[in-house]
């Protein structure tokens, strides 16, 4: 069963560094500016419009600055930082959001949330100082392969929402589109699922009980009865999350995509000597994170090998070293599939109704 789509990350642009916690775009939207270290609106510098004055009453302009889209933000951060006009933090290099203008009364009244956030997570009031941000993984266009109803290519298995890609959302995202996934095809999907079940009533799920066994008799094995083991699970993730970030991040090249799937080899190779201290059946925290950091290493194999095969830039799949669509051999989906050791990947066609991919054009002067 495969993953379609992997190399496809959506970045938000003004996360709170070190929560996991965005700042809505609603900041922006009641007119916040983005501002580098000299105070400057850089953003008029990489193709996203003119900046008006913060008391001209047509500002902010939609499609255009901070209110352009969220990959093209992300990656002037990244052109921001190269130049050395970010400003350095405890959790690497931010921007400053700034709604100081909007003055106390607007803020509460219109996103007091943000002020919130910001004084209860950053231990800023933004009534009185900027904010900090930075670009934060916010969400997976990619995921395990479905048709409209939800199914795979597993008999009885279906999938919805973020970890299905049924396909919606391309190459990049569009704000609130999770919620159509969730409401329309998880509905679609709960619906062809129960009737599965209705039609398929002296299923043997021997094999499935198998499975399940065997499963729990693996994490027995490699965890509650296995002797030694040195390596710890922050340290792994910890290592996993700056390699992704760096190298399979906003900007990929197949230099540092082929050091991130080197990496990624490693890390697994490390994992089969983890250590988890809590030998205990109920409530087990630290198996739960163990399990969660195999799953995720299995993840950004399927992101760094998507990416590294995908010679072109699409959406939010960004190649230095390609920095052009290649519609002629690249408008396919991804299929990332276990084969082994590593991932293969393969593709399929990706079916065109009614709007055939364009130019794209937002965020400019046309």
């Amino acid at each position: 069963m495969p993953l379609k789509d992997m190399e496809f990350i959506q970045y938000h642009p003004t996360g709170l560094p070190g929560t996991g916690i965005l700042i809505t775009e609603a900041a922006r939207g009641e007119g916040g500016i983005m501002v580098n270290k000299d105070g400057y609106r850089y953003l008029q510098d990489y193709d996203l419009g003119k900046p008006l004055d913060i008391n001209n009453l047509k500002h902010p302009v939609k499609k255009s600055m901070e209110l352009g889209p969220r990959d093209r933000l992300s990656q002037a951060f990244v052109a921001e930082r190269e130049k050395g006009r970010t400003i350095s933090g405890p959790y690497g290099h931010v921007v400053h959001l700034d709604i100081r203008h909007l003055g106390e009364k607007k803020i509460d009244k219109k996103i007091p949330f943000v002020r919130e956030l910001s004084k209860n997570y950053a231990g800023i009031d933004p009534v009185y100082e900027p904010i900090p941000v930075r670009p934060v993984v916010h969400y997976m266009m990619g995921g395990i392969d479905t048709d409209i109803t939800g199914a795979t290519a597993l008999p009885g298995f279906y999938a919805a929402g973020e970890c299905a890609c049924v396909s919606i959302n391309g190459a990049n995202r569009l704000g609130s589109n999770s919620l159509t996934e969730l409401l329309v095809f998880g509905s679609r999907a709960g619906k062809a699922a129960a009737q599965f079940a209705l039609d398929s009533p002296r299923l043997n799920t021997a094999s499935l009980e198998l499975q399940a066994a065997e499963e729990q008799e693996r994490i027995s094995r490699n965890f509650f009865r296995k002797e030694g083991g040195s390596e710890r699970i922050f340290t792994l993730r910890k290592e996993m999350n700056e390699t992704m970030e760096t190298s399979a991040g906003i900007y990929r090249s197949e230099k540092s995509l082929k050091e991130t799937c080197n990496k990624i080899k490693e890390l697994k190779d490390r994992f089969s000597n983890i250590i988890i201290e809590d030998r205990s059946f109920n409530f087990n925290t630290e198996l739960t994170s163990a399990l969660e950091l195999e799953f995720m290493l299995d993840v950004a194999e399927a992101i760094s090998y998507s990416a590294l095969e995908r010679t072109e830039s699409r959406g939010s799949h960004q190649r230095t070293d390609f920095p052009g669509r290649d519609d002629e051999n690249f408008l396919k989906h991804s299929l990332a599939y276990k084969n082994g050791i590593e991932s293969r990947i393969d593709y399929k066609d990706v079916v065109i109704t009614k709007w055939p991919p364009g130019e794209r054009i937002y965020g400019k002067e046309t």
